[in-house]
């Protein structure tokens, strides 16, 4: 386990330090006609949904894309024309994208959400993403959250430094996605969690210049100690479309991996895994 002050100054930003965590909504005064003089209402604290709570509401369709090339092949992969295919159909079709915030706040706090909300999100800091995806999705209207593996920082086919920083001006979320990629069920000392997770938060919340809120587990993968240790330093965790943990749904929130589908083969797949009983 890490030193309380290392803790402290790497997730403060980001995780109440209330085992609780509350949201405060702050009345305006109120003016006493009897005596002149003005009363403060109390603050009104909501608290956080528990566990069970969280896991009873609906869930928010999370897309991952990896790949977004004419050359690449595989179930990582898309064309750009079939991206744009699927941005499309999701606009017509009249979802809107939301960010971790918000999904944060909805799951949390029962935050309202657009009517078809979808979450479009990236892995592993291909500069496609930046030059290809954001560019579709802007059109159509949508914002996405972008997962950086920070040893890629300035690397042919990777994203510099500053799209990193331009993607955050332009509205969209930069979440963490390891230092390398080695998976966080293999964290195991100090030093560990120092490396994947504690020093390339510090430095992408130093090019972005906001709080980095939010992680993808390598290959989605996760064990229950792993989502317990995260829980200290991001509000959301992504995993793939795996179980998610009974006792940590917020550090394992579901996606899925979008391979070369049609259009309607999308609409398909994400029926059949965020809304199929």
């Amino acid at each position: 386990m890490l030193p309380c002050l290392i803790l402290m100054s790497a997730i403060y930003s980001c995780v109440n330090t209330d085992n609780h965590p509350v949201k405060r909504d702050v009345s305006t005064d109120k003016i006493s006609t009897d005596k002149q003089q003005t009363e403060k209402k109390p603050d009104v604290r909501q608290a956080a949904n528990t566990a069970v709570e969280i896991l009873q509401k609906a869930e928010v369709p999370v897309l991952c894309y990896h790949r977004i090339s004419e050359s690449a092949k595989g179930d990582y992969s898309v064309s750009p024309a079939t991206f744009e295919a699927h941005m499309k159909v999701l606009a017509d079709s009249g979802f809107q994208s939301v960010l971790p915030d918000q999904l944060y706040d909805y799951l949390v706090y029962n935050k309202a959400l657009p009517e078809k909300p979808v979450m479009i999100s990236f892995d592993d800091s291909r500069t496609e993403h930046v030059e290809i995806a954001a560019p579709v999705m802007e059109r159509f209207g949508f914002k996405g959250v972008f997962f950086i593996m920070t040893i890629t920082y300035n690397k042919k086919n990777y994203m510099t430094t500053d799209q990193i920083k331009q993607l955050s001006e332009n509205g969209h979320t930069i979440g963490l996605h390891s230092w390398d990629h080695t998976m966080a069920t293999k964290y195991k000392e100090e030093n560990d969690w120092l490396q994947q997770v504690v020093n390339p938060k510090a430095k992408l919340e130093d090019i972005t210049g906001k709080p980095v809120c939010y992680w993808a587990y390598p290959n989605g993968v996760y064990d229950h100690q792993a989502a317990m240790e995260l829980s200290r330093y991001f509000k959301l965790s992504f995993i793939l479309s795996n179980k998610c943990d009974s006792i940590q749904p917020l550090q394992t929130v579901r996606r899925m991996i979008v391979p070369e589908l049609t259009p309607q083969g999308l609409l398909k797949s994400m029926k059949r895994t965020f809304f199929s009983e």
